[in-house]
Parts: C-alpha cells; sequence; structure tokens
C-alpha cells in the first residue's frame, strides 16, 4: 500500500526574520514543472491548519520564487504557515512511460505555527509509490530510480544551501522509506 513521502528540514537560527528567506532558496532550487497544465495555488495560514487560509494566490508558470515570496510577505508572521500546491516532472506509467506532472506541496512552517511536527520547511511529494519499483512493471526499476535520483538531487542541492541542522526523509506512516526500496528493489534480479 502506498504511503505519502516527506523531507523535513530543520534550519539553524530560523526565525521570523528570515524564514522566507531560507523558503526562497528552497523555492529557487526546486525543479517545477514545465508540462503542468495547472497553476500553482499559494496559501497562507494562520495559527493551524484548522483555521480557512488567510491568503489564497494562484500564479501561472514562469512565476519566480521571489515573486511567490512577495506575494506572502504581509501575512506571513511567526505563527502563520506558507504552502505552495505545485508540481514536478515525474516518470509515471499510464499505459506507458512518460514524463508527467506530479503533485507537490511546498511548506515553510512559521516558529509558532501549530502543527504536530517541529520541522521548518517540509516537501510533501505524494505517494511514494512514485519513487519504488513496480515487481511485473516493465521499466519500473529504471523510472522509479530515475525518479529518486530526481529527489536525492533535490536534498543534496538544498544540503547545500540552506543551513540545516538536520533533515529527514520520512513516510505518514513511520516506516521506512529505505527499507520499503530495499525490499522493492529485492525482487528484481539486479546484480
Amino acid at each position: 500500500m502506498s504511503d505519502r513521502l516527506y523531507l523535513s528540514c530543520w534550519i539553524r537560527n530560523f526565525s521570523e526574520s528570515n524564514m522566507l528567506k531560507h523558503f526562497e532558496k528552497l523555492l529557487d532550487l526546486f525543479p517545477f514543472s514545465r508540462l503542468a497544465q495547472r497553476p500553482m495555488v499559494l496559501r497562507v495560514y494562520a495559527v493551524e491548519y484548522a483555521e480557512p487560509p488567510v491568503m489564497e494566490h494562484t500564479f501561472e508558470m514562469g512565476v519566480t520564487a521571489r515573486d511567490m515570496v512577495e506575494a506572502a510577505r504581509d501575512f506571513m508572521k511567526s505563527d502563520c504557515c506558507m504552502e505552495i500546491d505545485a508540481a514536478w516532472d515525474l516518470w509515471q506509467h499510464d499505459g506507458e512511460w512518460a514524463l508527467q506532472p506530479a503533485s507537490v506541496t511546498l511548506i515553510c512552517n512559521g516558529p509558532d505555527f501549530e502543527r504536530d511536527d517541529d520541522d521548518d520547511l517540509r516537501i510533501d511529494f505524494g505517494l511514494d509509490a512514485k519513487f519504488l519499483p513496480t515487481p511485473g512493471l516493465e521499466g519500473s526499476l529504471r523510472m522509479g530510480q530515475s525518479n529518486l535520483r530526481s529527489l536525492v538531487h533535490l536534498v543534496t542541492d538544498l544540503e547545500r544551501v540552506l543551513p540545516m541542522q538536520r533533515r529527514q526523509v520520512w513516510s505518514e506512516s513511520g516506516a521506512s522509506f529505505a527499507q520499503l526500496l530495499a525490499e522493492a528493489v529485492s525482487q528484481f534480479d539486479v546484480q
């Protein structure tokens, strides 16, 4: 059964005064989809997710990270969360393999925003199945590997530009993604 896959980042000295600067760096590095037909949606939540967004704005392709951050700047306080629903291009199988937009949510949590986890920046990659090979599906080992390389490349780039205290790739159920990957690959005849 598929599980949601996340990247959580904890930033050294993360504060209200620098949180948007760090989020802009993440957005600058993120490989937004070139194939997506739907616009990106930015939302700002105050206090907690149970509250309706205090701001919502859509952006078409070609928007810059700076434009997105500036659109939210007046609404972002220490007790707010900014999230961007977007897409990036991954190999997906729908009768045949093709690069297609895959939904992703990029999140900047203000230090005082109410949430279950205490991470500062988060990426919700969607279902982990996009990164795991499927036995019996021709090409799935190679395409899953390509998608996984994209994820690892992104994490490596983020480590290079953000002053991270730590980072963690995790799944919603708490299952070890590394173990799931090892189990999935073990079902293939790989030497």
